[in-house]
């Protein structure tokens, strides 16, 4: 059987085990040889004595390039020199697939590299174990979100992720030919949660890829993300969504804390869980705050990249890392969400954390007639959404819903400076590969 790092404990000390990794180190003294090998869980010493070894296998291990993949049987022995306390004295070693050079990039060198370097040679940078690690936690992350959701009666669904109409306007959709016919990567899968409240499926949720084509260069946007989206029926106000969202950070950011220990700390992050609950701002009042702050801002215009990072900051002074932004322009906000009446602003909200928004949502115009008269204010075309209308002709429950960056989550959650990091493959307007 194989062993790992992790898996090698004081009852096989003695005893012969198999191990396979990447020569992470090689260092040859001469009269005794050692050799790191990597696995997922941590490194593992291989102790080569000159006089207790085949000169096949000192050979071997002289030799080897560095990021080869190794595989050493041997005896564990007991070694109080090495931090794991152990190392291992082989008895036969294979190169599986030697590593050429140079290396496009180290893998331990305390080097700083550029990130284009890093996404470039994605495979290399993901063996960095404060790399990967990222990707155990967001892992973790889309896991207790499920777990979550399911405790609190919510089936997962699957929508189709070639539409023909965009749930919010065609300027950020991206194009594609479907057998001859236009079709667009969706957006989000809005319309379709929304139709599904129709159908007695009255709590649902989806984790899946979602396409902008914004051609925004910045840290917090990239052109394929993965959304988690959700959307739930006879509700009375959209503080019962807000509270399903924010019982639902709270546990995942609580469970990642504990269950993600070992990662957080490969990564050398710290996660706090935020004060609950979380304070609920109206837009005017976010305004007003960061106009008071000397930010130049009107009531109806967007808070944008800048006037949140201040926001952020002027929360965080009485501790709070999560906040509500709430009552948006009815104007700013897509044609499903539901007006104020009476008012100029919205049923809708965003999540903000610590100074970036990581969701947002609201209640939906259930009632046929409003929404039509919201589609046409907007200028959409009616004939484009008749497969959407139609579900809110034959009875549709008041319902609201949400959709919430999971890579933005995670990055704030670990403090990382730009999205990119918690995606394997990013995608924005200027990389297309790996």
């Amino acid at each position: 059987m194989l062993h790992d790092s992790r898996s090698i404990t004081v009852n096989d000390y003695e005893k012969e085990v198999t191990v396979e990794g990447w020569a992470q180190e090689v260092r040859n003294l001469g009269g005794i040889s050692f050799l790191i090998l990597r696995d997922r869980y941590g490194v593992v010493q291989i102790t080569a004595p000159k006089k207790k070894i085949t000169p096949e296998i000192m050979q071997a291990i002289t030799s080897l390039s560095r990021e080869s993949v190794v595989r050493v049987t041997g005896t564990v022995r007991a070694s109080a020199q090495v931090k794991s306390g152990y190392e291992i004295i082989p008895s036969a070693l294979i190169v599986q697939s030697p590593s050429a050079t140079p290396l496009p990039m180290g893998v331990v060198d305390k080097v700083d590299v550029e990130m284009d370097t890093r996404f470039n040679h994605r495979y290399m940078d993901l063996r960095k174990p404060e790399v990967r690690s990222i990707f155990e936690i967001k892992s973790l992350t889309m896991r207790l979100i499920d777990e979550y959701l399911a405790d609190n009666a919510f089936v997962e669904i699957f929508t189709p992720k070639l539409v023909a109409s965009g749930a919010e306007g065609g300027s950020t959709l991206f194009k594609v030919d479907y057998f001859g016919k236009v079709a667009y990567l969706a957006q989000s899968p809005q319309l379709y949660k929304q139709m599904l409240m129709s159908t007695g499926l009255d709590r649902v949720f989806e984790i899946g890829p979602a396409f902008r084509a914004e051609p925004s260069d910045t840290a917090r946007h990239v052109s394929e993300f993965i959304s988690f989206d959700g959307e739930m029926a006879h509700i009375d106000s959209q503080e019962d969504v807000m509270a399903m969202i924010e019982g639902c950070t709270q546990f995942v950011i609580s469970e990642v804390k504990e269950r993600g220990a070992r990662a957080l700390e490969m990564i050398g992050s710290e996660v706090v869980l935020p004060k609950a609950p979380y304070p609920i701002l109206s837009y005017e009042k976010a305004v007003g705050m960061v106009q008071g702050a000397g930010f130049k801002i009107e009531l109806g215009e967007d808070l944008g990249t800048e006037g949140e990072k201040l926001l952020g900051d002027l929360m965080a002074q009485d501790g709070n890392e999560m906040y509500w932004i709430v009552e948006y322009p009815e104007e700013a906000k897509p044609f499903y969400i539901m007006e104020k009446d009476g008012t100029p602003y919205s049923y809708s909200f965003d999540l903000d954390y610590r100074g970036q928004e990581i969701s947002s949502g609201g209640q939906r115009e259930h009632r046929y007639d409003r929404l039509v008269q919201r589609m046409e204010k907007k200028g959409l075309e009616l004939s484009s959404f008749e497969f959407y209308l139609n579900s809110f002709a034959y009875g549709m429950p008041a319902h609201g819903g949400w959709g919430l960056g999971v890579e933005r989550m995670v990055q704030k959650m670990l403090g990382l400076p730009n999205i990119r990091e918690t995606i394997l493959f990013p995608r924005d307007r200027n990389r297309l590969v790996p």
